[in-house]
């Protein structure tokens, strides 16, 4: 959010600025006035420079002079300020994403260790999108949609076993509809019946991807849940 403060104030600044058009090389400051403009300059010229290296001189200076001049301007001024909020914060989650591939290596390396190894497992059933799972025990009631009203026990664990959140446990079934979970547990809910309970294994993408989630859920994580479904609930 920094970043896009700073470019922000930046932008604000070019709207404001007035200057001649002339292309004057300033090599001394004589006036106060001259300080000041020089020292706006190098404060934009600054900003840019420590938050986007990768800014374009020619498509800056352009939008600068658009701005001063009011004509020939290639983005609305009402938009300017949105799609330097988007960009920034884009450039922003890729940066982190990259961070955390280098940090967590380790950890994705192992889900995908532990994922080959079990796909190969007798029981195990592996979707087009990759997700894993077996049959714990088949249950006779209605199917699972995914806009269902549902009541279930889940026992979430890492793949070395640690448990990270049960319902189980806590021995307090839970209520939700069926489809507001990460996508491998909503792909695995709507595959089951009442009274089914399934365990899932699912790769770190289908799970919270880059994302931390707690002490245990590191970026990266590939995740086991065991799931039952015990009452489908009225509207």
């Amino acid at each position: 959010m920094k970043t896009i403060k700073n470019l922000a104030m930046a932008t604000s600044f070019l709207a404001i600025v007035s200057c001649n058009n002339e292309n004057v090389s300033v090599t001394s400051l004589e006036t106060e006035l001259d300080s000041a403009s020089y020292a706006l300059g190098m404060d934009m010229a600054l900003k840019v420079k420590s938050n986007f290296t990768d800014a374009k001189t020619s498509a800056f200076i352009q939008g600068y002079k658009n701005v001063i001049d009011s004509t020939n301007m290639l983005m609305k001024e009402d938009d300017i300020a949105g799609f330097l909020r988007t960009f920034f914060q884009k450039q922003q989650m890729q940066q982190a994403e990259k961070d955390a591939k280098k940090k967590f290596a380790a950890v994705k390396e192992a889900g995908e260790k532990f994922l080959a190894e079990n796909k190969t497992k007798e029981g195990v059933t592996t979707t087009e999108s990759g997700l894993q799972f077996t049959i714990l025990k088949e249950g006779n009631g209605a199917a699972i949609k995914p806009d269902s009203k549902i009541k279930l026990h889940y026992h979430g664990t890492t793949i070395d076993g640690e448990v990270f959140d049960s319902s189980v446990d806590r021995n307090e079934p839970y209520e939700s509809r069926a489809n507001i979970f990460i996508p491998g547990f909503n792909e695995g809910l709507a595959m089951m019946h009442v009274g089914d309970k399934y365990k899932f294994f699912i790769p770190q993408e289908l799970a919270y991807g880059v994302q931390q989630r707690g002490e245990l859920i590191k970026p990266y994580s590939a995740l086991i849940f065991e799931v039952e479904i015990l009452e489908l609930l009225e509207e």
